[in-house]
């Protein structure tokens, strides 16, 4: 493992749309998460935050996708997200974007580039 990289976890957690995996962000905050889940064969990640106010999306920890799982939701105002990008289609913050996270597959393991960060 690289310095500028930190590793979230096995790629076999994560499910086709299934369980979300969360993480610590230090380098942004003391409280600050973040997440990732496979959606079409790729891993996403986000900063775990509404777009519309910075409250924590999941319901239950890892629990990221509405009933349908097509769309990842804020459990508290409703907003749905696309998860492949982020993009709100519905809800108080409708057109605005979850911050992605730079993430990447390698070896079986989904890491973080955590030089990137600073562009987030």
């Amino acid at each position: 493992m690289a310095d500028n990289e930190r590793l979230i976890c096995e790629s076999a957690l994560l499910l086709e749309k299934g369980q979300g995996v969360r993480f610590d962000l230090p380098e942004l905050g003391p409280r600050v998460t973040g997440f990732v889940v496979r959606y079409r064969g790729k891993v996403c990640a986000f900063i775990n935050q509404c777009a519309h106010v910075p409250v924590e999306l999941d319901w239950n920890p890892g629990d990221f996708f509405d009933l349908t799982q097509q769309y990842i939701i804020c459990a508290t105002h409703g907003a749905h997200f696309i998860p492949d990008n982020g993009y709100c289609v519905m809800g108080p913050c409708k057109g605005r974007s979850l911050k992605q996270l730079p993430v990447y597959e390698r070896e079986s393991f989904v890491f973080i580039n955590l030089e990137s960060l600073k562009h987030v």
